[in-house]
């Protein structure tokens, strides 16, 4: 079985949170659902309406204009790195095949 390298937590102390009247959690729920689903601002509007939490579709906005570099960031260590393998088998299963091509 692969293991995945664990991914550190985004920082919701961090001073980059600071001002805001919702907390960390929040916020990072909604980008998150942007980012992941594709859906539209007006969409988690809903989402997070329904969780009785109001928030206008521009506010949704100005957050993940300011937040996605921060989860983008915080990604970057859990992405492996090209060739970053364990193993490399060959797929004949041990085995070297040898190709043999007719000449015209």
């Amino acid at each position: 079985m692969k293991r995945r390298r664990a991914c550190p937590p985004i920082q919701t102390g961090s001073g980059s949170f600071a001002g805001f009247r919702f907390p960390p959690e929040v916020i990072l729920l909604a980008v998150r659902w942007y980012l992941r689903f594709g859906l539209s601002y007006r969409d988690i509007e809903e989402l997070l309406a329904e969780r009785g939490i109001e928030v206008d579709h521009v506010t949704l906005y100005r957050w993940v204009q300011r937040f996605t570099p921060l989860i983008v960031e915080a990604a970057r260590p859990c992405r492996q790195a090209v060739g970053d393998r364990s193993s490399m088998k060959p797929m004949s299963g041990g085995r070297d095949l040898e190709v043999r091509v007719p000449r015209c």
